[in-house]
């Protein structure tokens, strides 16, 4: 049924140390619901988080876990319920049997733990290893990326699928043969034709893990607002927004930088040519945006 998902006993992914699995079962929205399980006599530590709005609860379904609150030994059980928000200091809770547990999380934190997002880091990674012309070109545009979309306020759901299908924008390029990638004149139509694949690749990576959700954001970020972009030729408000932000801010990071068949160009100079395209490539909403975040940073005047 649409909007409807049934999934018997099958996770997005699971990561598993000595002593904790834990499973991924859903993400969206900002949110993450994860299963829990911590073995008996380890620490189960809640932190506090970085954002004021960042809650958490956790539903014990078996075991015991305790803690000292407030100077006063907590016992905690299966049915009971814990909720975290604006915590002041860490709490340790010890585990005083096998623990099971679910966890809702509004502060997305699996990507932190996951072995898919390693796994995919490792392959951008390699991509940039291929060409040492773009040494952490993803790290450089996801950091453009997060300040332009604060700047549009896109929201904190928004941004942090943006940060990471920033990071991830170019891994389809792990398929491109190294000596396109490092060719130093102008690419034929059929070498051109390869790299105009490596959108598409990425995205059909990302669709094979739990981050499925950031699959077109990486498939569109060459799509431009005339429709002469590529995969799809797609135009205007067909592409999605995060898209575009990086599409702009991918554009401004490799003009910025040394290429095997050129040299920088000056900031001012690729910012110039950014802004004389907004309207007909870029979306000017977010060259205006990606401007003022320049701007702030002395890197234009």
């Amino acid at each position: 049924m649409k909007g409807l998902d049934i999934l018997r006993g099958k996770y997005l992914e699971n990561v598993n140390n000595d002593s904790t699995s834990l499973s991924l079962l859903g993400r969206g929205s900002g949110i993450e619901m994860m299963k829990q399980t911590i073995s008996k006599d380890k620490l189960f530590i809640l932190f506090p988080t970085e954002e004021a709005d960042a809650q958490e609860y956790f539903y014990i379904l078996d075991g015991k876990i305790e803690a000292e609150i407030d100077g006063i030994k907590t016992e905690v059980g299966a049915h009971d319920f814990i909720s975290a928000k604006n915590l002041e200091v860490p709490v340790h809770f010890s585990t005083l049997t096998d623990v099971t547990l679910l966890s809702v999380s509004t502060a997305p934190i699996f990507h932190y733990l996951s072995d898919v997002i390693k796994a995919l880091k490792e392959v951008g990674e390699a991509v940039e290893r291929k060409d040492r012309y773009t040494f952490n070109h993803s790290a450089r545009v996801a950091d453009y990326a997060v300040k332009t979309a604060a700047k549009m306020k896109l929201g904190k759901d928004r941004t942090e699928s943006l940060y990471l299908a920033s990071i991830f924008h170019d891994i389809g390029k792990i398929n491109i043969p190294e000596e396109v990638l490092k060719k130093p004149d102008k690419l034929t139509n059929e070498e051109f034709d390869i790299v105009k694949k490596h959108p598409g690749d990425g995205a059909d990576m990302l669709r094979k893990t739990a981050y499925a959700d950031l699959a077109d954001i990486v498939e569109q970020h060459h799509e431009r607002i005339n429709g002469r972009g590529y995969p799809f030729g797609l135009k205007g408000n067909e592409i999605l927004t995060e898209a575009k932000i990086i599409g702009v801010c991918d554009t401004f990071d490799a003009m910025t930088e040394d290429r095997a068949y050129r040299k920088a160009f000056s900031a001012e100079y690729a910012m110039a040519e950014i802004r004389e395209l907004a309207g007909v490539q870029y979306d000017p909403e977010v060259v205006e945006a990606f401007w003022q975040v320049l701007k702030e940073e002395g890197k234009i005047q």
